[in-house]
C-alpha cells in the first residue's frame, strides 16, 4: 500500500505529500524533512485521500488527528552531509 503524508499549513490549507515510488528513505524520514518545522502530520494510506479534486481548496482535516509527528527543523535528511547533525561513518 502506498502511503502519503497530510498536514495543515499555517494558512489552514491541507497539504498532501506523495513520496516517489522509488524513494529509499522511510515515510517517517520524509515527513520530518518535508513537513514544515513545527507542523503536525499524519501518515495515511493513499486510498484515504479523496479522488475528487473539484473542491480541493476546501478540504479540511481535524488537527487532533495529526498525531504521527511534527515537521523537523531541517530540510535535508540526517544522512546528508549538509545536515547539522550529520555524522560520517568511521571506516576502519
Amino acid at each position: 500500500m502506498r502511503k502519503c503524508i497530510i498536514y495543515k499549513e499555517q494558512n489552514g490549507m491541507v497539504s498532501i505529500l506523495h513520496p516517489a515510488p522509488n524513494e529509499t528513505h522511510t515515510i517517517e524520514e520524509i515527513a520530518v524533512k518535508d513537513v514544515p518545522s513545527g507542523l503536525a502530520y499524519k501518515i495515511v494510506d493513499f486510498s484515504e485521500i479523496p479522488t475528487d479534486r473539484t473542491f480541493r481548496n476546501a478540504w479540511d482535516v481535524d488537527e487532533n488527528l495529526l498525531t504521527d509527528g511534527v515537521g523537523g527543523e531541517h530540510s535535508v535528511f540526517l544522512d546528508d552531509p549538509q545536515h547539522p547533525d550529520y555524522k560520517q561513518e568511521e571506516k576502519w
